[in-house]
């Protein structure tokens, strides 16, 4: 017995590992192509970063619905990973010694932050009205999947538009930083990285099945706590890369962007989840990962707009420490319930 749960561990953990490589040559490739096209690092890690960290979670969902049919699994992995993103930025404000970063980040980020919260705070208002009656569902999906598809085509468009004069003065820097490295290199070095990360996501559910069948825990409590941060292991090490090229733009706006593209996921993991309306067949409990992310990121919203300077706690400041104690809070809730 032993011998199997260890082998199970060495299963997920090389899932996650992989995922993690995968995630770190995915920020270099990146930000090489944010350097040979001129666009922000902001827009890269919107658009090109979010989505390629985000496969791990579409792809986790993908397989856990289609394959292994363990829809808390599916939604869990979401609803975790916005949560576990957050907490990533109290681990940027620790490597980042000197100013807060939510003072020297720029704060264009508060749209992408404005938007995160009512994408997110809907997704569980969603969850909780699902588990009361059916009336927000059709025949087989639920009526607020094309609500979620909606808005993020709306919030994608505002932010184009609101990044776009920040691109055009982008273009004109002179000076490539990878002389070296074709783009052509760069956009196969980012594809081939995405499809490890790919492969990876594919099996990482069937892992934590039987993760959770062996330790006695239920899916919605390993789906949001274990397989969130495996398939959150991409924007840790972006954020971990993006600190060591001086690109904390990249990495914030990464952060935000995955958020933002993993409540669309719930949608098309709505759409291929044949049984129904996916929230009708999940535990309610998602509900509380769902506004603990929506607070979470409202209380980044508040640092970006107050600009602390001070620390309170081991380097970090007090939003940060408010973000680890939501994210605390969110884990013991589901614990107590797992």
């Amino acid at each position: 017995m032993l011998l199997t749960i260890l082998l199970i561990w060495l299963k997920f953990l090389a899932c996650a590992v992989l995922i993690g490589i995968a995630g770190t040559k995915l920020t270099r490739y990146a930000d090489i192509i944010a350097d040979k096209t001129g666009l922000s690092g902001s827009w890269i890690g919107l658009i090109l970063l979010s989505t390629v960290t985000s496969l791990p979670e579409l792809i986790t969902g993908i397989s856990a619905l289609t394959l292994a049919d363990v829809p808390d699994i599916a939604v869990g992995s979401i609803m975790g990973s916005c949560v576990f993103n957050l907490v990533i930025l109290v681990i940027l404000d620790y490597l980042l010694r000197g100013q807060s970063i939510y003072h020297r980040a720029s704060l264009n980020h508060v749209l992408s932050a404005a938007f995160g919260v009512v994408l997110i705070a809907f997704a569980g208002l969603s969850i909780l009205l699902s588990s009361l009656s059916s009336f927000m569902n059709f025949t087989f999906i639920g009526a607020y999947t094309p609500i979620i598809i909606l808005c993020y085509l709306v919030a994608m468009r505002a932010l184009f538009v609101h990044e776009h004069s920040r691109v055009e003065q982008s273009v004109k820097r002179i000076a490539s930083r990878y002389p070296d490295i074709t783009l052509t290199r760069a956009y196969t070095g980012y594809l081939l990285a995405s499809l490890v990360v790919v492969m990876a996501g594919i099996y990482l559910p069937f892992a934590s099945t039987q993760l959770a069948e062996v330790m006695g825990w239920n899916n919605t409590f390993v789906g949001t706590l274990f397989v969130a941060i495996a398939t959150s292991l991409p924007e840790l090490a972006v954020t971990i890369a993006a600190v060591r090229i001086n690109a904390l733009d990249m990495a914030l706006a990464n952060l935000l962007g995955s958020n933002l593209f993993n409540i669309v996921i719930l949608a098309i993991n709505d759409v291929i989840f044949l049984k129904g309306a996916l929230f009708s067949y999940i535990s309610p409990i998602h509900a509380v990962s769902a506004f603990s992310a929506a607070v979470m990121t409202g209380i980044v919203m508040i640092g970006l707009i107050y600009r602390p300077r001070s620390q309170v706690f081991m380097n970090i400041g007090w939003v940060s420490l408010s973000l680890l104690m939501l994210y605390l809070f969110n884990t013991y809730v589901l614990y107590i319930h797992h």
